[in-house]
């Protein structure tokens, strides 16, 4: 008897639909090969730029939420590739995707962090999001802190909401938004 039409979609669906179940792991896997890929060449680049600048660091890669992470430790000198506020290491980490995105082809969303300065900062701006949250419901009155990169928004965000009783929103434009904390 020859197959129908109907025969042929189900069979090709069901090898589809298995095709795809074998593959979960799989891609899973490639997206981490990708990520230590990225890492590798961000490792690389990063290491250029410290021999070119006479600067010592030690480099650390590594996977963290689907993301990386590259890190560089170790150096007396390390602050000044901070800057003030974190601009220079934005411009650092800029520089580094675009070299990896030169190298694979893909946007990365490769996170550096110099000296544990990104560490350091998300740890007081948690901090200052659960204190403004507890001074917006003692006080009751809204409380709008400064401008801040979407990065530091974020975490500030994500400390408001761990406090029950306020919400926090974004408010303004680039470079000048900054977190609003309202009572509910």
């Amino acid at each position: 008897m020859p197959e129908t039409a109907t025969d042929n979609n189900v069979d090709e669906a069901d090898v589809a639909e298995d095709a795809a179940e074998s593959n979960g792991a799989e891609g899973s896997r490639n997206t981490e090969e990708l990520l230590v890929h990225e890492g590798d060449v961000a490792g690389d680049y990063l290491e250029r730029l410290l021999d070119l600048l006479d600067f010592d660091g030690d480099i650390d890669l590594d996977v963290e939420a689907g993301r990386a992470v590259v890190s560089i430790d170790g150096g007396d000198d390390l602050e000044k590739l901070v800057g003030q506020r974190g601009n220079v290491l934005e411009a650092l980490q800029e520089l580094t995707r675009l070299a990896v995105q030169q190298e694979t082809g893909v946007r990365s969303r490769l996170m550096l962090d110099i000296a544990g300065w990104r560490a350091a900062r998300r740890q007081e701006l948690a901090d200052l999001g659960t204190v403004t949250a507890q001074q917006v419901l003692s006080g009751g009155e809204k409380v709008r802190l400064q401008p801040m990169t979407p990065f530091e928004r974020k975490i500030v965000h994500d400390a408001v909401a761990a406090v029950d009783g306020v919400y926090s929103e974004s408010e303004g434009e680039e470079p000048r938004r900054c977190v609003v904390v309202f009572p509910e």
